[in-house]
Order: C-alpha cells, then sequence, then structure tokens
C-alpha cells in the first residue's frame, strides 16, 4: 500500500509548522525583555505547531482523520489566557497567509478545535497521526536543537514519519557541529515504509537518500544522548559506551533531531535511558524510528525487542531505548545488559 498523498500532507504540515517555530525562536532570541525562564514563547510555539498541523492535514486529506497529540487546548480555554489564544491565533493566520496556500483566515476558535483534533488515544485499529508539535522544548527555549515530528501507524506499525529540524546544520554534525557555520540550518527528513530515508532542506530543494553510519568497529562510533539529564541516565550511558569501546565523548542533543543526523551517518549509536517510572510517549518516537529504520538502522528496546507503537499513547519498553546500524547492534545489546547487570546491585 502506498502512502505518498499522506506523505506529502506531512511534509507540508511539519514545514509549515517549522517555520512558525522558527519565527517564534528568532523573536525569543532577540528579545531581551523575554526571560528564559518565561515559558510563554514555547507555549505560542507548541499550541500554534499542533494547530497549524491539525488544519494542514485536514485541508490536504479531506476525510475524517485521527491524531495523537501531546496538547489539548483545556489550559488555553481557561480564564486569563484570552491574550495567548490570540498570540497563537496570529502566528497561525500570518504562517498560513505567508506560505499562500490556504485563502483562509481562522478565528480563535477554529485553532482552538484545530488543537483539540488531537484527543486521539490511538491503538492497533486503523489509520492515526501522532505528532510532537515541539519536541525539545528545552533545546528550543536555549536556541538549540528542537523538532517537529509527525508519523502516521496504520494497524499499529509505523508506516511514515517526518521530523523538521529547523536548527540542524545540512551537513554533517561531525563536520560543523551543532552550529553550521554557513548559517545552513534547517533540515526536513521524511521515511515511508519500503521506501528509504530522505532528507531535504526546510526551504523545499532537492531531497537525497540517506543512509545510516557503515561503521563496525564500536572504537570508531561516536554516540548520541539527551541532553537533559532527566531523559537519560549520562552514568549509565557512558558505562555502556565503555564496555563497547566507544573512544568519542558522547553528543548531547535535543530532541528527535538525534534520530534525523544519525539517519544519515552523522553518529552511530542513540542510548535514551530514562530515569526509573518514566514512560516513553509514542510521539517521542514514532516519526524519529521509521526515519532510522528506513535509512538501514536498527530500533529496540533494553531487551532488543522492537518498539510497539499499537497500544495506545505510550510505549512501554524494556528500561531504555537504544538505536545503531545492524553490524553493531549484537554488541550494543551485549554491553548493554552487561551495564544493567553491573548497575543493578547499587541501585
Amino acid at each position: 500500500m502506498s502512502y505518498h498523498k499522506e506523505l506529502a500532507a506531512a511534509k507540508k504540515a511539519a514545514s509549515l509548522a517549522a517555520r512558525l517555530c522558527q519565527n517564534v525562536q528568532k523573536a525569543l532570541l532577540q528579545s531581551d525583555v523575554q526571560s528564559k525562564t518565561d515559558k510563554t514563547p514555547v507555549t505560542v510555539a507548541d499550541y500554534g505547531s499542533q494547530a497549524l498541523v491539525s488544519f494542514v492535514l485536514q485541508q490536504e486529506l479531506r476525510a475524517e482523520f485521527s491524531l495523537v497529540a501531546e496538547e489539548d487546548s483545556k489550559d488555553l480555554r481557561k480564564d486569563g489566557a484570552q491574550e495567548i489564544v490570540e498570540r497563537i491565533t496570529k502566528l497561525v493566520n500570518y504562517s498560513l497567509t505567508s506560505d499562500g496556500s490556504y485563502n483562509v483566515t481562522l478565528s480563535t476558535e477554529d485553532v482552538l478545535k484545530a488543537i483539540d483534533s488531537g484527543r486521539s488515544e490511538g491503538g492497533s485499529q486503523g489509520q492515526h497521526w501522532v505528532l510532537d508539535p515541539i519536541d525539545g522544548t528545552k533545546g528550543f527555549l536555549r536556541g538549540d536543537q528542537y523538532a517537529i515530528a509527525l508519523a502516521l501507524l496504520d494497524g499499529g506499525k509505523v508506516v511514515l514519519g517526518v521530523l523538521a529540524c529547523p536548527n540542524l546544520p545540512l551537513t554533517s554534525l561531525k563536520d560543523a557541529g551543532q552550529h553550521s557555520p554557513n548559517n545552513e540550518v534547517g533540515c526536513l527528513f521524511f521515511a515511508e515504509v519500503g521506501g528509504g530515508t530522505y532528507m531535504q532542506p526546510l526551504d523545499g530543494s532537492s531531497a537525497v537518500k540517506v543512509q545510516v553510519s557503515a561503521v563496525e568497529n564500536p572504537e570508531e562510533a561516536s554516540f548520541f544522548e539527551s541532553y537533559e539529564a532527566a531523559h537519560s541516565m549520562h552514568d549509565l550511558t557512558s558505562l555502556i559506551a565503555q564496555k563497547l569501546g566507544v573512544k568519542a565523548p558522547p553528543v548531547r542533543i535535543d530532541s528527535q533531531a538525534k534520530y534525523g543526523a544519525l539517519s544519515r551517518g552523522d553518529g552511530a549509536i542513540y542510548l535514551r535511558f530514562p530515569h526509573k517510572g518514566y514512560r516513553e510517549k509514542i510521539w517521542d518516537h514514532a516519526a524519529g524510528c521509521i526515519v532510522v529504520t528506513e535509512a538501514g538502522g536498527v530500533v529496540t528496546d533494553a531487551a532488543g525487542q522492537p518498539l510497539d507503537f499499537s497500544k495506545g499513547k505510550h510505549l512501554d519498553v524494556d528500561t531504555g531505548i537504544i538505536v545503531t546500524n545492524q553490524k553493531l547492534m549484537p554488541l550494543l545489546l551485549n554491553a548493554v545488559k552487561e551495564s544493567l547487570k553491573e548497575k543493578a546491585p547499587s541501585s
């Protein structure tokens, strides 16, 4: 079964949402007044991104659809939220006008309804879109990496994924670090089941097919992990890397931009081991997972099981998530097993 129409809609939706987020982040970074502890900018961009994605999918697909997304409008309908709702509506309309594809002006109620179309629970039956409107909110506030992550589930399996990474350099992180010297940033990764993974600049110029790293020797492998210590136990991941023989220090990046960077071979391994009690959400991994697997990579939990997206909003994984190429995976699983065993008595 082909998902070309859905993929085209998803690329358009994520690209427009990325443009909205870029506008908000630019204003945030230029503003002296805006305290970095103030979460308003990310709130506005988060809701605006979700409203735009929902609206574009509705316009492009012209059919009922189910969307599992991170936000709903509950807080926006409370007293005192009117000003934020107006800012979100203005931003959404500005994005739609500057794109020029849709000749509409949305009311605040239209925007709130669009946000609320993301209330689906997902599951193993039928098709469900899965959205993280801004993955990596702390990175967004710092001016670093974040992603708009959109995927489609069909019968509980991820069949397409799009990652818009507005601050990711177009050239490899190995060459540029996280900040591109020529300021050439903004990548769109997209994958359809059985069709491979492609990357193109966010401005829409031509796409290139990407492949995960072919590194077979762990000593030559570099690994990604979450920037935030809350998302991954850095002491455990450094033990795993040590057992594997990885020489390079970890590259710490926010958001599913890690999956995008890995799909084009910037690094060979991504380790994510959250603290006990944390439950992974499907929108944090669905798009990234297919982007990596269609580029030839493997994504499993710590026990080597594939991720199961058919159980609703949560992913029930064994201990953590590991991502690498097919050659390194057996070695990595072994290092993970040994490290967890070693850590167990003291935890």
